[in-house]
């Protein structure tokens, strides 16, 4: 009876107190409800982002409960950021690029080419070069808090006729992230923006000749693996910028042990991405039953990477923030470089 009257007594004290500090849906003691959509079409969605908020519901004990839509559900990716900023949706996973956001790191989003080699390149670039501060800076300017970046699959062709050099690149119709298609454009790829749903019959009616949007992993994932069946080890870059971004006042309307949560589960769904695709990488393409390895030769190559560096330069030309991000990817690759194995290769 003691016990039961303490905690009448500090519990009625605590839940007011909570009141007051906590926004008003949870004052009225409904839970805070928030729609995020992702990138991803449904089969790669039940991989890459499902367990995480199956996760953050479960922990969140009906506190706050996370509705999740596939690519294009609610909105076209494209309409993304603006659907989040305006609050029509409340959060979102995606790269900067995919979602047309209007900041000076977007460019950056996605796969900017050839400037990763490894998946742990984006948390070491985010975490310890200073990337995570430009992009919280510049996503608070247009009221959007960027909660967390994260290092997914690399980017490779997947053609439906094999490619063994970059001559067969030429005039070829291929879906991949805007600036990757920007730089690809220079080899004569002509770069194509399509529904992500809309991708495998693309492939198969001839609307497209491949795609240069994943690894080997999300081919097979996607079902492209058999359209595309010629799979061409030669990357543009070794790991995909991703984020989960949130309306800035929604999030501030969140409490901070939510919040908290909120980043757990959403490091956590990074985390299981590095491991999911390092292994799915290197198993489908050893036990791939639908594809066939192809290769451009090192030296014909060495001029993709000749040519991505000038890119970066254009890129830094254009405005201060870029020409810092630019910067730190220079430093980034030359200490990786020095560094050696395993490091980087020579």
């Amino acid at each position: 009876m003691t016990t039961r009257r303490k905690f009448l007594t500090s519990g009625a004290l605590a839940a007011g107190a909570s009141a007051l500090g906590a926004p008003a849906v949870m004052a009225q003691g409904s839970p805070i409800k928030w729609r995020l959509q992702t990138y991803a079409g449904a089969a790669l969605g039940e991989e890459v982002i499902k367990p995480a908020i199956t996760a953050f519901n479960e922990i969140a004990q009906g506190q706050m409960e996370i509705e999740l839509y596939f690519a294009d559900q609610l909105v076209p990716t494209s309409e993304l950021f603006r659907a989040m900023q305006k609050g029509t949706i409340d959060a979102v996973q995606s790269d900067d690029d995919s979602m047309a956001s209007p900041t000076e790191v977007t460019v950056f989003g996605g796969y900017f080419p050839l400037a990763l080699r490894y998946s742990l390149d984006v948390p070491a670039l985010f975490n310890h070069y200073g990337l995570g501060d430009i992009w919280g800076e510049e996503y608070a300017k247009v009221g959007v808090k960027h909660i967390s970046a994260g290092s997914w699959d690399p980017c490779h062709f997947s053609m439906k006729d094999p490619v063994t050099s970059l001559k067969d690149l030429e005039g070829k119709r291929v879906f991949t992230f805007p600036t990757a298609g920007r730089f690809l454009a220079r080899f004569g790829v002509v770069p194509v923006t399509l529904p992500w749903e809309d991708i495998e019959i693309a492939l198969q009616t001839g609307e497209l000749d491949g795609v240069a949007w994943s690894g080997i992993t999300e081919v097979y994932t996607a079902s492209w693996a058999k359209s595309a069946p010629n799979f061409l080890t030669n990357n543009i870059s070794g790991a995909w910028i991703g984020h989960f971004f949130a309306n800035m006042d929604r999030w501030n309307e969140v409490p901070p042990h939510l919040q908290t949560l909120m980043r757990t589960c959403f490091d956590q769904s990074h985390y299981y991405r590095q491991h999911w695709y390092w292994t799915g990488e290197a198993r489908l393409r050893v036990e791939g039953a639908d594809t066939k390895l192809t290769s451009i030769p090192d030296a014909e190559w060495a001029t993709v990477e000749a040519e991505a560096e000038k890119f970066w330069d254009e890129i830094a030309a254009e405005s201060e923030v870029k020409a810092k991000v630019v910067s730190i990817i220079k430093q980034y690759n030359e200490t990786m470089v020095k560094a050696g194995r395993p490091y980087r290769y020579s």
